[in-house]
């Protein structure tokens, strides 16, 4: 893309109404507009890094053997009723009536409409197991909504639900969507720690949120400091295994780590001393065990491998989507703007022209723009006729990992300038040598997933004869 083409709205100033950092950077960097109170509307910038996240979602997901789906944001209030859930749910429920005087709802969540689907299909225990997922837009009517993305009504989500004979079953689907999720964040570039949580609405005794540290998080959280020296890598899983699966839940769960709801003064205090830590934390997913709390009111049986009928065990999952596009910039900015990990960054490298108009700098930019498209990689390219001071300033908010720039002295020795935007440290490379090491840097983020593309390997000198 090239930015005088693109529509990148940036503020120079921060605006008042954004109380944390993330809220004031999506604004600032022309990612979001609100529309209504926690509603927004997604600009092109902030739309992409949208996609981004929920493509490793997917992606996941799918790896684990999940099937996605759609459900419609509207629902009928008779399923509610029928689960006992439509008048305990509380305020945060919008209740609508259509035309007709129907009493409707838009989904904060969806376990009645799944578990009706699957009454009206499922009736044997050989269709068994069964975990469906869909990300869709829901809705909670906050009170106070705040904070951007963070505390929006308005959200996009992952929701999924698995279907299983028996409660050892359940919970090997709970263990396996541990280990997703633990996946899905670590290619985000977060550390998202499971904590024992408290259930909510939702209802069930397993229950684990996924919490991203920061300072503006909402829950005080208390843990065992060595559960940040944790991580998930590039270990293979097989998630049919039920011991592969709960033995790395038990690895990533067996320190101490709780939100407030569910914290235990004792056993905290259990900990030595010097690894106990109260901080802050941003819920980005939970997941649940409900057991037959639905199946049991709303009639979801099979019939068992015994011939009798028998109400199926289920579980709930969930990834705030939008809400990980807010915790990220949380937990990765610094004082000039947002710094995206390689996983989710909308463009994988900016290039800056320090010349525009000058024809030497206008090729050898052409040049880059089209051998980094030609080896899979989306360069954003900022051709505007601006000061530099300008565009350094525009790249270094909105946040892309790497930034090439261009400029006729460097040209004149044969070489271009590859910058970190997390690290701040510039090297002067052949141009050929830029695009080889932009792409070696993205090989690791490029088709993690079941159903990723792959991209071409670099060619090395490709499209830059006609110039060096």
């Amino acid at each position: 893309m090239r930015l005088s083409r693109y529509f990148l709205p940036v503020l120079k100033e921060n605006p008042s109404e954004a109380q944390i950092v993330s809220h004031r950077l999506m604004l600032r960097a022309g990612m979001i507009k609100q529309s209504a109170a926690g509603i927004y509307s997604w600009l092109p910038l902030g739309f992409k890094v949208l996609r981004k996240i929920e493509n490793i979602v997917h992606e996941e997901q799918i790896r684990a053997g999940h099937i996605p789906m759609l459900m419609p944001t509207i629902q009928s209030a008779d399923l509610w009723r029928e689960s006992g859930r439509y008048d305990a749910y509380g305020e945060e429920m919008l209740r609508i009536t259509d035309r007709h005087d129907r009493d409707m709802l838009f989904t904060p969540t969806a376990e009645e409409l799944i578990t009706d689907i699957f009454r009206s299909h499922v009736s044997s225990y050989k269709d068994l197991p069964l975990t469906m997922y869909q990300i869709q837009w829901k809705f909670r009517d906050e009170i106070r909504p705040r904070f951007g993305v963070m505390r929006g009504r308005e959200f996009y989500m992952k929701d999924g639900y698995n279907f299983d004979l028996t409660k050892e079953d359940a919970l090997h689907a709970y263990n396996r969507h541990l280990v997703s999720y633990l996946r899905t964040y670590e290619r985000m570039g977060l550390q998202a720690i499971p904590m024992r949580a408290d259930s909510g609405p939702i209802g069930g005794d397993d229950t684990h949120e996924f919490l991203v540290l920061a300072d503006t998080g909402e829950s005080e959280v208390f843990y065992d400091s060595a559960v940040t020296d944790l991580t998930f890598g590039d270990r293979e899983i097989d998630y049919d295994s039920h011991d592969q699966c709960r033995s790395i839940l038990e690895e990533f769960t067996s320190k101490y780590a709780r939100t407030d709801e569910t914290h235990d003064a004792a056993l905290f205090d259990a900990i030595p001393e010097e690894r106990r830590r109260v901080a802050r934390g941003i819920e980005v997913g939970q997941i649940f065990y409900f057991g037959t709390k639905y199946s049991d009111a709303m009639g979801a049986t099979v019939q068992g491998p015994d011939g009798k009928s028998v109400p199926v065990h289920m579980g709930s999952h969930g990834i705030g989507v939008s809400r990980l596009l807010g915790a990220i910039i949380e937990a990765s900015h610094d004082d000039k703007g947002i710094i995206w990990p390689e996983g989710v960054t909308p463009f994988h490298c900016g290039i800056v022209n320090l010349k525009q108009g000058d024809a030497e700098a206008d090729a050898a930019c052409d040049q880059l723009y089209k051998a980094l498209s030609a080896v899979g990689l989306e360069p954003l390219y900022d051709d505007r006729k601006e000061r530099a001071g300008g565009k350094f300033a525009t790249m270094d908010l909105i946040g892309l990992p790497w930034r090439i720039t261009v400029g006729p002295r460097g040209l004149k020795n044969g070489v271009v300038e590859l910058t970190s935007r997390r690290s701040g440290e510039s090297v002067e490379l052949s141009p050929q040598e830029a695009v080889k090491k932009v792409a070696e840097i993205y090989a690791p983020h490029r088709g993690g997933g079941a159903g990723g593309d792959q991209h071409p390997e670099p060619m090395a000198g490709h499209a830059f004869h006609t110039w060096l």
